[in-house]
């Protein structure tokens, strides 16, 4: 039987969602993934990396999503589908619920401050690409020139790691998508629209 790195990592994926990076034990993820601690060092190097790789595959593509908000008509299109897939997502009946992001390392210590600083780039990065969305849409008129991109990017931002603690504290997709419509209303409009 050949060792399936993608499947190895699905499932490493899984368990640090469901447990957090800190509490999350080699002896979990071999269990989980189906292999021994060798093959899991073999292939991944050490718990951390094999984490990064983790929170990497779960973020998705940088590219992709940058690709996605490029498409959308608008910014509020592009906020819109971003909103209902977390909402979705963090509450499959498949996964933990939340998000891997705001989960994993919500109670990490200074130990694991690196992965910490990874994760907050990933996140980070996530809100500089819908930050600049906002920015093309207030430079065509499709949001006032007031709009502050940078705030409302961080609003999103802020609602999505909310809607993963709620998430987690039992609220389901429906509690969630109500959130994502209420959310919706507070989005900025030029007059006379």
């Amino acid at each position: 039987m050949s060792f399936d790195r993608d499947a190895a990592l699905e499932q490493a994926m899984l368990t640090f969602w469901r447990y957090g990076y800190e509490t999350t034990s080699i002896v979990d993820l071999t269990t989980a993934m189906g292999v021994t601690a060798p093959s899991l060092y073999t292939a991944f190097g050490d718990k951390k990396r094999l984490f990064l790789a983790a929170a990497d595959r779960y973020a998705g593509d940088p590219r992709a999503m940058e690709q996605a908000f490029d498409r959308a008509e608008t910014a509020y299109e592009a906020v819109r589908a971003m909103l209902i897939a977390a909402a979705t997502a963090f509450t499959g009946p498949a996964t933990p619920k939340g998000c891997l992001l705001a989960s994993a390392t919500a109670s990490g210590s200074l130990a694991s401050a690196d992965v910490q600083q990874a994760i907050t780039d990933i996140r980070t990065g996530i809100g500089m690409r819908l930050r600049a969305r906002v920015r093309r849409d207030v430079e065509t008129g499709a949001l006032p020139s007031e709009t502050d991109a940078a705030a409302l990017a961080g609003m999103v931002m802020a609602i999505i790691q909310g809607m993963s603690v709620l998430a987690r504290d039992g609220t389901d997709r429906a509690g969630l998508l109500a959130i994502v419509e209420q959310t919706l209303k507070a989005w900025p409009v030029r007059s006379g629209s």
